[in-house]
């Protein structure tokens, strides 16, 4: 390797050589197609395998950069693996070999489609007096460096992340949940006549009115919630169309966003109320365009 182990004269470690961070990627993405194919692995064995082949790292700087190819998964729209929570100030030199990796990887290509596609049930035994958790605090992305032209970018295959956002079967069985969640509120609340006028919209009015469910306050005032759904982390990004970040602006003292995430395992949600804009960072993935 062409870096030293040694720490420089400021007493800062040494840069991660491209054998090190590429050796590092490689071991994450072993652990990731094992994950997506539901296989059991164990991180601490694949960490001390993977020290062997570092000039001297800790454990605690190898799970550093596994939370930073994390992030970087993310933003390329793949998921992470589960407990590596993304830290966000990784190198550009990261993003571009996780990208590489991402395009010569046909394993996980395959194993990351199923994933996102296969169909997806309630679970049973849901404890809805713990399910509901804090909303993650998320840390804006890394600097990069500017991007490079067009030929000379990493190519990424696909975005298996919003190829997840419009699984339907997936996207129902979220949106059961939050019926069943919103329904237990009401009763507990003493509102039983309430929950009884609760709606699934998305099903009796189609997806054209900018939320899913129809739900209610204590005092009687509509809740118009939407309900996004993920198998994965609770950091993993979702999606809106340009009417629902619309009508939210346009309803804000009303509109809920219920993000589930964990659903195939342990599902979990966190709210967030008011406009979509004043709640998320929205970043846009596409424009319609018409023809002057």
């Amino acid at each position: 390797m062409s870096e030293t182990t040694q720490e420089d004269e400021v007493g800062r470690r040494a840069a991660w050589s491209q054998e090190e961070v590429h050796a590092t990627v490689q071991d994450y993405f072993q652990m990731l197609r094992l994950e997506l194919l539901g296989q059991k692995y164990n991180k601490s064995a694949h960490r001390q395998v993977l020290l062997q082949k570092l000039n001297g790292r800790s454990g605690g700087a190898v799970e550093k950069k596994h939370q930073n190819i994390s992030a970087v998964l993310l933003e390329l729209g793949v998921m992470p693996i589960r407990g590596y929570k993304p830290l966000s100030n990784y190198q550009s030199s990261l993003y571009n070999v996780v990208a590489d990796c991402i395009d010569a990887d046909y394993a996980l290509d395959e194993a990351a489609l199923k994933a996102v596609e296969q169909a997806a049930e309630l679970p049973l035994g849901i404890k809805f007096e713990s399910i509901v958790v804090p909303a993650p605090v998320v840390a804006i992305r890394g600097t990069r460096e500017p991007r490079l032209p067009w030929n000379q970018r990493p190519v990424i295959r696909r975005d298996y992340l919003e190829r997840e956002s419009r699984n339907r079967a997936l996207g129902a069985s979220g949106e059961n949940l939050v019926m069943e969640f919103e329904a237990r509120r009401l009763h507990t609340e003493g509102k039983s006549r309430m929950a009884d006028r609760i709606e699934q919209v998305s099903r009796t009015r189609g997806d054209a009115c900018g939320f899913d469910i129809l739900s209610f306050e204590t005092s009687g005032k509509e809740r118009f919630i939407e309900v996004k759904t993920t198998a994965y982390a609770a950091e993993t990004p979702f999606f809106h169309s340009k009417g629902e970040v619309e009508f939210s602006a346009e309803s804000q003292d009303k509109y809920w966003l219920y993000r589930l995430f964990n659903f195939r395992d342990e599902p979990k949600m966190f709210h967030l109320y008011g406009s979509v804009a004043s709640t998320c960072r929205l970043d846009p993935a596409s424009y319609r365009a018409v023809p002057l």
